[in-house]
């Protein structure tokens, strides 16, 4: 059986950001179910190291074709990465639940 290729996964500062402010506000409500909340993100985000193309391309209409792959986590979360040769970039963690069409103007 031939061993899957292994991506490089790299998250940037803005995307930690993102991932933060819904982390901090639950964890003002419930520490447990903040913690909760990063390891899902975070397993998602993990398991990019192997075949992130599964996931489909994110479509908008200022939108560059085929730049940003999407998946949704846990129905609310929204994690845009783009892959360069053997590298993952996730670039937003969106909420869904909030405004976010700047993101697609």
């Amino acid at each position: 059986m031939e061993k899957m290729p292994h991506y490089k996964v790299l998250i940037s500062d803005r995307a930690r950001q993102m991932l933060a402010n819904p982390v901090r506000f639950l964890a003002q409500k419930s520490p447990s179910a903040a913690r909760n909340l990063k390891n899902i993100l975070m397993d998602a985000i993990r398991s990019f190291y192997q075949m992130p193309e599964r996931c489909p391309f994110l479509e908008g209409e200022f939108i560059p074709p085929n730049k940003y792959h999407k998946m949704f986590v846990e129905k609310w979360y929204l994690i845009l990465y783009q892959i360069k040769d053997r590298t993952v970039y996730v670039d937003y963690i969106v909420d869904c639940r909030q405004e976010y069409g700047w993101l697609v103007r």
